[in-house]
């Protein structure tokens, strides 16, 4: 079955993601780490990496079980036909997550230079980068969110495609 898209209300994607679980679908909630300070104490949360979104696994016939599920606003679609995710969206968000290497969430870019990771944990994966300071950045795009995640990376690995 084809990942797909869910927007969820607001600071509802932990608890639509438990709820989906609990239901016996395969969800997906990208998160990264943010360190937020206050005026008397820092804290490090897990936030969504694509606030306002999460991914699952289901049968387009049979979406009811999903949108009646807590926090879920609606399925991104065309019409009525649900539109799936790219399995390989999916699984470099996932690489890039499993990498260990700081992700943040990133504006989406449609133009840039694409290229190929050949060296590195990240070795395989396509996308675009962009040049900030003195690193790089690959930025791996989600089309269907119109958003990217990235995620610095050594410049040797990087191949033009």
């Amino acid at each position: 079955m084809p990942w797909y898209a869910i927007h969820v209300q607001s600071r509802f994607e932990a608890v639509a993601s438990a709820t989906l679980r609990a239901k016996g679908y395969e969800e997906f909630l990208p998160l990264y780490r943010s360190v937020r300070r206050w005026s008397d104490r820092r804290k490090q949360l897990d936030l969504p990496l694509f606030p306002g979104y999460l991914f699952c696994r289901f049968d387009a016939d049979r979406m009811l079980p999903i949108l009646t599920t807590p926090g879920v606003v609606r399925i991104l679609s065309a019409g009525k036909k649900p539109i799936p995710v790219a399995e390989d969206e999916i699984a470099s968000v996932r690489r890039i997550l499993a990498s260990g290497y700081p992700a943040q969430p990133w504006p989406f870019l449609a133009i840039g230079s694409k290229v190929y990771l050949n060296g590195g944990p990240l070795a395989g994966l396509h996308g675009i980068v962009t040049s900030t300071d003195k690193n790089y950045r690959l930025v791996v795009s989600v089309g269907i969110l119109q958003r990217s995640v990235a995620v610095e990376i050594d410049r040797d690995w990087a191949r033009p495609v």
